[in-house]
């Protein structure tokens, strides 16, 4: 009797792993060559002037960031973050993170991690 030949297990990323975000599904407008993607904004909340995002890359206080959209052109570097309504200094990738922002940014905005501005 010939053995059977297994299915190959699709890879599947551990739970609460960041899904990446295939760049296909990035504007080219949108793209920065070279700096890793921290995520695309969810939600902005004018006045508290915060930006919601589910982070691809761990982000930390002090980390440069751009934003990147159709009429979005932004960069700053993080002064405040927090997760789950609680002030951090650093977040992991799969997390929901709030940044505050010198700017309007809009929901679907690309944001980049870039060096310290």
């Amino acid at each position: 009797m010939k053995p059977r030949k297994k299915k190959p297990v699709p890879k599947t990323p551990p739970p609460g792993a960041a899904r990446r975000t295939p760049a296909e599904d990035i504007a080219p407008e949108e793209q920065i060559i070279g700096a890793p993607l921290a995520g695309k904004v969810r939600a902005y909340d004018p006045a508290a002037r915060e930006m919601t995002l589910l982070l691809e890359e761990p982000l930390s206080v002090g980390d440069g960031l751009r934003v990147k959209g159709r009429d979005t052109d932004l960069t700053q570097r993080v002064e405040r973050l927090s997760v789950a309504g609680r002030s951090v200094q650093s977040a992991l990738a799969g997390e929901t993170a709030r940044v505050e922002v010198a700017d309007r940014v809009r929901p679907g905005d690309a944001v980049y991690k870039v060096r310290p501005a």
